[in-house]
């Protein structure tokens, strides 16, 4: 059935994690570090020397790997390797290449499933590390990892570049559409293991998982890895002359449902050191900042074809947006000063959209002297939003087949 072991911290004893993380467009609470694993104890002679050692080197890889890239998972950079891509590509081709002989230990009920001690440094739990004898942990883990290393790269793509004339920062249209990509593949991994993985590890496991790979912070980071990819869209329509206002609501109530599902999802959880503090904040921050465009948004539509003034429901809409407007950004601001610090890159798309337009529409819309308002009366008085399918979806993602080379041991 396997056993776990989850150490606290020490009285006085900070985690180690960075004091400053840079820009972040993109939450990724830095990355689970594994701890090394002597695969030859616990295996013995059930399986040949030259197996273990080559299991061994696979997840030895990813140890030094992760330990390297852990510091640096969100820092506004590119680093070249000697594959001529990124640290953070080739730590992800790692964790695939270890995939299929770690999938060799849960096959057809291996007995080696629950003999192997694998431990992991937490992120997002009070507990420092967790270790679980059981294989399906593992493969969780490695699932968690992929999804954070996808995460950090849209984060990349999503931080402006200055532009060629040296003044503009901008996200360029391609880094826009990849990092979707990049969201759609963090989508996908998490659906997987939250429906496939998650309902192997008995009872006894499943709750006592580090908060990182609980079922509601997994389905969380799921919603808001579609969520960020509607909210890039969203800025594309934005910057689009052809996107119509109607199609720009759209994308916006989509926004609100995916931000909502991902409250809902870790809203009572006890998300502890920081980076769980930093989790929660941001996901109030993106709902409050989709609701103001939504609001504002079906406002416009909603004052359309007048020629004086402003419609009583339009009026309603539009103050909405700006009490959201006004949460969204306090929720930004409590979310950066959060240990560890971070710090707005350059406004863009929908973020930049909403505080220019909505403090004009605002001062040029509405009455002068609109009597008492307050929060409470404000978004009582606002209009339902329309209610839209959900148009992105998690991309399909299955385990790669066990590796040949278990058929000769």
């Amino acid at each position: 059935m396997g056993c776990f072991i989850s150490t606290s911290k020490a009285p006085g004893e900070t985690r180690r994690k960075p004091k400053n993380v840079g820009e972040i467009a993109v939450f990724v609470p830095g990355l689970r570090i594994p701890k090394p694993v002597d695969f030859a104890e616990p295996i013995g002679d059930e399986i040949s020397r030259r197996f273990v050692e080559r299991l061994s080197a696979l997840r030895t890889r990813i140890v030094v790997m992760a330990g390297q890239e852990a510091p640096m998972a969100t820092k506004p950079r590119r680093k070249a390797t000697q594959h001529g891509g990124s640290t953070l590509a080739d730590l992800q081709q790692a964790l695939e290449d270890y995939l299929p002989i770690l999938l060799g230990l849960v096959e057809n009920g291996n007995q080696l499933q629950d003999k192997l001690q694998f431990s992991w440094l937490n992120q997002e739990d009070d507990a420092e590390e967790t270790t679980m004898a059981n294989s399906w942990y593992e493969i969780l883990s490695v699932l968690q990892m992929m999804t954070m290393l996808s995460l950090s790269q849209a984060n990349l793509l999503l931080l402006p570049k200055t532009s060629s004339d040296g003044y503009q920062s901008k996200v360029s249209v391609e880094c826009r559409r990849e990092s979707i990509d990049m969201f759609l593949k963090a989508a996908g991994y998490l659906d997987f293991a939250v429906n496939n993985v998650l309902p192997q590890l008995p009872p006894e496991i499943r709750k006592n998982l580090p908060m990182d790979l609980t079922e509601g912070v997994l389905r969380a980071f799921c919603m808001q890895s579609l969520g960020q990819g509607v909210d890039v869209q969203l800025g594309m329509a934005i910057d689009s002359v052809n996107a119509t206002v109607a199609v720009k609501r759209r994308f916006a109530c989509e926004l609100v449902k995916y931000w909502h599902e991902a409250q809902e999802n870790i809203v009572n959880l006890p998300l502890a050191n920081g980076w769980g503090d930093k989790h929660r904040l941001f996901v109030r921050w993106k709902y409050a900042e989709a609701k103001a465009a939504a609001y504002y948004l079906h406002g416009l539509i909603l004052d359309e074809g007048k020629t004086e003034g402003c419609s009583e429901m339009a009026v309603a809409a539009l103050r909405a947006a700006d009490e959201f407007l006004k949460e969204s950004k306090m929720t930004c601001e409590s979310f950066h000063m959060t240990p560890p610090l971070s710090r707005n890159p350059p406004l863009w798309g929908t973020s930049k959209y909403l505080s220019e337009k909505i403090p004009k529409d605002i001062s040029s819309r509405l009455p002068v002297n609109p009597g008492p308002q307050n929060y409470e009366m404000i978004l009582q008085t606002a209009p339902a939003l329309p209610d839209f399918q959900l148009s992105l979806k998690p991309e399909d993602f299955i385990l790669p087949s066990v590796d040949s080379s278990w058929k000769e041991n």
